[in-house]
């Protein structure tokens, strides 16, 4: 996994301040996403997880702070500003958050009849099929309604919306929460490959070790109502913090230490052998 060359950040948050009532949630939180990484957000109960992605989206006005996305003012007032970030970024919500009496095509439609409104109905049709089949659909998924998908289609079907526009930043929300473990690393293997051939840049939440260790270029530990580092995940276990020690070095995450490095050794070893037919 290789990380983006550039250091200029698509997300750029400083000194962010979230508070309900008399709970301060962030206290001058600093972010920086990199273009073309997926960067991991951990942290623990409490943490502020989603609302530090909620800031981002404009979903929630933040109490004090900055925040750029893509270069652009994400706390302003102006609805044209709002729009082009909202054009330039799709969301995956946990379990899909699908409209239950739309069909999955209906679902993925929804963006492009708000913003592509003078498409022929026959090329929204064709453009949810694209996208369905990208996000690793059946054709036939594109007919059905949410209830008659499995939890890890209706979580396919939210990453062929989040996509429909071709947005640049791609926010996932607890993305494998819920999936057995196999489907859960065929829902990561579907994430890198979206990421590496569309050159997406990932905001991904997730308390999935196993998915940590699987795609995340780097990791964000929230933790003391701020980002306490944000880097890659090697350098991440060797912060001396009580929730980093107990999260990154307890007995699933050396499971799921022991698992990437048994995956990376059979990659290697496919590389090997097609070298040595070559």
């Amino acid at each position: 996994m290789a990380a983006a060359t550039t250091t200029e950040p698509v997300i750029r948050v400083r000194g962010l301040v979230n508070r309900f009532g008399d709970q301060v949630v962030h206290d001058g939180l600093d972010l920086d996403v990199l273009p073309g990484e997926i960067i991991g957000v951990v942290g623990g109960s409490g943490s502020g997880k989603s609302v530090l992605m909620r800031s981002i989206l404009g979903l929630r006005r933040p109490n004090a702070g900055e925040i750029e996305v893509l270069g652009i003012d994400a706390r302003s007032d102006d609805d044209a500003v709002r729009r082009q970030i909202e054009r330039n970024t799709g969301v995956l919500f946990q379990d899909g958050a699908l409209f239950s009496s739309l069909t999955v095509g209906e679902n993925v439609q929804v963006p492009l009849k708000e913003y592509h409104r003078d498409l022929p109905d026959s090329l929204r049709y064709e453009l949810a099929l694209l996208k369905v089949k990208l996000a690793g659909l059946p054709a036939d998924a594109l007919d059905k309604l949410p209830s008659q998908l499995s939890g890890g289609m209706r979580k396919r079907a939210g990453v062929a919306r989040a996509l429909a526009l071709d947005p640049p930043l791609l926010f996932l929300d607890e993305p494998t929460a819920g999936l057995d473990p196999i489907g859960a690393a065929a829902f990561d293997h579907l994430i890198r490959t979206l990421q590496q051939a569309l050159g997406l840049t990932v905001f991904l939440i997730t308390h999935d070790l196993d998915t940590l260790y699987a795609i995340c270029d780097r990791i964000a530990v929230l933790a003391d109502r701020k980002v306490i580092a944000c880097a890659p995940i090697a350098e991440v276990e060797r912060l001396d913090h009580p929730w980093v020690r107990e999260y990154f070095h307890g007995p699933r995450a050396r499971a799921a230490q022991t698992a990437r490095e048994r995956n990376l050794g059979v990659l290697d070893m496919r590389a090997s052998d097609v070298r040595s037919q070559t």
